[in-house]
C-alpha cells in the first residue's frame, strides 16, 4: 500500500508549478540574473554619477549600487551595476533544465539556533580562493539514510539560504549533470511563515526559536554565477556537500546552440 504524503510532500508538489513560472519570470526580468552584464567595484574614495556610469550604454540598460566589506581592510567597497533588459544571455536563453518532482527529496528537518551572531567562513566564486564570513544563526539537522546531516545555512535578509554541492555538480553524465559550482535553496520555516502570514508582515524574519524546517530540494536553483559572470556566489562549505547525488531541483540553464555566458 502506497505511504500517504506528508504535509511537507503535499505542499511541494502543489507549490511546484508556480515557484517554476516564478523562477523562469526572475532570470529574464530587466534586472533579472541573465541581465547583468558589469559589475565594477570603484577605487575608495571615487564618485560615479548614474549618467556618468551609463554614458555609451543603449537605452535598455540601467545602473544600480551595491557595497561589499574589502577582504584585506573590512572598509566598505562600493560599486555599481549594469543591467540590460536586452542583453545577449537573455536573447539566447531557452529554459532551465529541471529533474522530475520526487518527493523522497522534501525532507523534514530542525533548525537549532546559536547564541549570538556565529559567522562560517564561505569562499565565493570570484575570490580567488579566499573567504567571506556569513552570519549562520544555527544548524539544520536531518537523518537519511542512516546517516547523519548537520548544514550551515546563511541569514540572507531574514531568509535561511543554503548553499550545497552533490556529485551531480559538474558530472560527466548527462542525464545527472547540473550547475558545476553547487545550487542554492531557500529553507522552508512553516511556523515563521504562518506568524508573518497572521502580523501582516509577509516576511519571516528572524531565527531565534528552535522548530521544524522543510527542505524541498525540488526547488533548488542554479545561483546567479550561473547565469552571468559578473556575479560573486558563496561556494559549498564542506559540511554542506553531499556524498550522493541529489537528483531534484533545477539543473542547469539551457541556451541556444554555440552560445555561452563564459
Amino acid at each position: 500500500m502506497p505511504e500517504t504524503p506528508t504535509p511537507s510532500v503535499e505542499n511541494a508538489a502543489a507549490t511546484r508549478d508556480a515557484w517554476r513560472e516564478a523562477r523562469l519570470a526572475r532570470v529574464t526580468a530587466p534586472q533579472g540574473d541573465l541581465a547583468l552584464i558589469e559589475t565594477r567595484w570603484l577605487p575608495e574614495g571615487t564618485e560615479l554619477s548614474d549618467a556618468e556610469a551609463l554614458a555609451g550604454q543603449p537605452s535598455t540598460v540601467t545602473v544600480t549600487r551595491l557595497t561589499r566589506s574589502d577582504l584585506d581592510t573590512g572598509r566598505p567597497e562600493h560599486g555599481i551595476r549594469l543591467w540590460d533588459s536586452a542583453s545577449p544571455a537573455i536573447q539566447h536563453f531557452e529554459t532551465i533544465s529541471l529533474f522530475d518532482f520526487d518527493p523522497a527529496w522534501v525532507i523534514d528537518a530542525e533548525f537549532t539556533p546559536v547564541a549570538g551572531d556565529r559567522t562560517i567562513p564561505f569562499e565565493h566564486i570570484r575570490d580567488n580562493g579566499s573567504s567571506r564570513d556569513l552570519v549562520v544563526p544555527g544548524d539544520i539537522t536531518f537523518s537519511r539514510d542512516g546517516v547523519d546531516y548537520r548544514l550551515s545555512a546563511f541569514d540572507d535578509g531574514g531568509v535561511l539560504l543554503l548553499v550545497f554541492g552533490d556529485p551531480t555538480n559538474g558530472s560527466d553524465d548527462p542525464d545527472l549533470a547540473t550547475y558545476g559550482s553547487g545550487r542554492f535553496l531557500f529553507v522552508e520555516r512553516p511556523s515563521l511563515a504562518e506568524d508573518a502570514a497572521a502580523d501582516g508582515t509577509g516576511t519571516a524574519a528572524g531565527f531565534t526559536d528552535a522548530g521544524h524546517v522543510v527542505l524541498d530540494f525540488n526547488k533548488a536553483f542554479v545561483p546567479p554565477c550561473g547565469f552571468s559572470e559578473q556575479y560573486n556566489c558563496p561556494l559549498p562549505p564542506a559540511q554542506n556537500r553531499f556524498r550522493i547525488p541529489v537528483t531534484a531541483g533545477e539543473r542547469d540553464l539551457v541556451l541556444s546552440p554555440g552560445f555561452s555566458i563564459h
